[in-house]
């Protein structure tokens, strides 16, 4: 039987992998049954595939079933052992009913045609974890590929809960899946199936920017507050707008204000939430600060997506988990019947005291495409007149490791004449600096989630066609990307698919690359680490 072993995000012990229990809180025996779940998502993947080669329909809520599975093992995100188990009996239960309407059956693998019948799920997930697959270089390609599927699935998750859906995407993330079976794939087909999982993540990432902005409007360039007020509070943490929607639905006229933190942020930055009047702000920083900062704000919180940090004792009770995110203890709302009820979570904020403050002032934000795009003019012509020297995309995830410091340093020390493109949380590291502006465009320019990346890459593009330029690649950008999981994994493989060359990725790179992986993504696309802010600045910043 194999050992567990998981090295999906930065956290990754000694640079390696953790193994009997994660970096991220993940208890062994919760780790092994997400394992398991990925191979029965595996399996069921391979019937659905096998359906639609036979011309037959799967159906979305089968496809709802492989997104959400994907999402439930994503860093950070699922802690609970028994709702896990639950996710792998309702696919079992799912495959069942699809494997009923295959006509060919015998072209299947054995991860199609495993069922629960032995009902000894551990001895299973030893046999199908990470390390069951031998050559270190396809297990390197296999894992890109899957770290990348989590992270579209993610994002197609958001999009599906607001009834936007691509059938494409959903065959496609199934059919890769049913490729990761197959041991007959070289490393270069593997490698060919990750640039087009980068394919994929562009399409997924355009699908949610356009269920975000149809649903809530564009963004607008945003002032943020950072104080607190004297109402008992929510706090609303994780990434998903509806969750957010319905909660504000339903605390508005109670007293109770609402706050957003961590990837949360940007929902101030559309006109659809600038409504409710009790969105007060802003609380706190990124995901890996939660356990000062919960204990601080004294109200109810709500996480709705990854990102947790296992709650202390002294707040855990106020912690409410839904969707794709779970704690064992954690009180939990679940939808029903297309709807959210946060009656006992609000009935628990109004007992709380108001949150304790934590900043002053405000911060500046949503730069997404339009809203770039509308001041267009004014950007090219700071390039033009040398006012604006370099932009640095600096998008990607906080994180743990004190290394990390490396982003502030970096901003800070960024020549007057650079402006930083940003999305995601690591943007913590240096949003609230003082920063300044060039001719009224603000140095640090705040896209908005991780999956934002996306308004990044449109902004180039945009760029590369006002310069008349034939390559992307010719633009005076800078590409100093923070990692940290597998959301910020589909980003990457979507600017590789794009053509953007010379990514620097830390602040350390993957675990999960094998030096000959690596070297084909340093010879092929210029991949590369960090080092010193002095000595980046100096090879970057020309």
């Amino acid at each position: 039987m194999k050992n567990f072993w998981c090295y999906q995000c930065s956290d990754a012990a000694g640079g390696k992998g953790c193994s009997a229990a994660g970096v991220c809180g993940k208890k062994f025996d919760v780790a092994i049954m997400q394992d398991l779940l990925i191979y029965a998502t595996k399996g069921l993947s391979a019937v659905t595939t096998q359906l639609r080669a036979e011309g037959k329909i799967v159906k979305p809520r089968v496809n709802h079933v492989v997104t959400l599975n994907l999402f439930t093992t994503i860093t950070n995100a699922n802690f609970d052992r028994e709702a896990i188990i639950g996710r792998i009996e309702q696919t079992l239960r799912t495959k069942a009913r699809v494997l009923a309407e295959v006509d060919d059956k015998k072209i299947l693998p054995e991860a199609a045609l495993w069922t629960d019948d032995a009902k000894n799920f551990d001895v299973k997930a030893a046999q199908v974890g990470i390390l069951s697959t031998d050559n270190e270089d396809i297990r390197s390609l296999r894992e890109l590929i899957t770290y990348g599927l989590k992270g579209m699935a993610a994002y197609l998750y958001h999009a599906n809960a607001l009834n936007f859906d691509d059938e494409k995407i959903s065959a496609f993330m199934q059919s890769t899946l049913a490729k990761l079976l197959d041991d007959s794939l070289s490393g270069n087909d593997l490698t060919a199936l990750a640039l087009e999982t980068g394919k994929f993540g562009v399409d997924v990432m355009a699908l949610l920017d356009k269920a975000n902005t149809e649903t809530y409007g564009n963004p607008e360039i945003s002032k943020v507050n950072l104080g607190v007020g004297k109402n008992p509070a929510i706090l609303i943490s994780g990434h998903d707008f509806k969750d957010l929607e319905q909660l504000l639905e339903q605390t508005e006229g109670t007293g109770v204000d609402v706050y957003t933190h961590g990837e949360m942020l940007p929902a101030h930055y559309y006109p659809k939430f600038k409504k409710f009047k009790h969105l007060v702000g802003n609380y706190g920083n990124a995901w890996q600060m939660q356990t000062t900062e919960f204990e601080k704000f004294n109200g109810a919180i709500l996480l709705t997506t990854n990102c947790l940090v296992p709650p202390k004792k002294s707040y855990a009770e106020k912690v409410f988990t839904t969707g794709a995110v779970g704690y064992p203890g954690c009180k939990r709302i679940d939808e029903v019947d297309g709807k959210k009820d946060f009656t006992s979570l609000i009935e628990l904020a109004k007992k709380c005291p108001p949150p304790a403050e934590l900043d002053t002032g405000e911060i500046i934000g949503g730069f997404a495409h339009e809203q770039v795009f509308a001041v267009a003019d004014k950007v090219v012509e700071a390039v033009k007149s040398g006012a604006i020297k370099k932009f640095v995309v600096m998008a990607g995830c906080d994180g743990r490791q004190k290394s990390r410091e490396y982003y502030k340093k970096f901003a800070e020390a960024l020549p007057k004449d650079c402006v930083i493109l940003t999305a995601g949380c690591a943007k913590y590291k240096y949003i609230k600096l003082p920063l300044g502006d060039i001719g009224g465009i603000p140095r640090v320019l705040d896209a908005g989630q991780c999956n934002d990346s996306y308004s990044l890459a449109l902004i180039a593009l945009k760029l590369k066609e006002v310069f008349g330029l034939d390559d992307v690649n010719k633009l005076p950008i800078v590409y100093n990307i923070a990692w940290h999981e597998q959301k910020a994994v589909t980003v990457l493989l979507a600017l590789l698919y794009l053509g953007v060359k010379n990514i620097h990725l830390g602040a350390v790179l993957p675990a999960f690359l094998s030096p000959n992986v690596a070297k084909v993504l340093v010879e092929n696309f210029g991949i590369g680490g960090i080092s010193t802010v002095e000595n980046d600045i100096k090879e970057w910043i020309k």
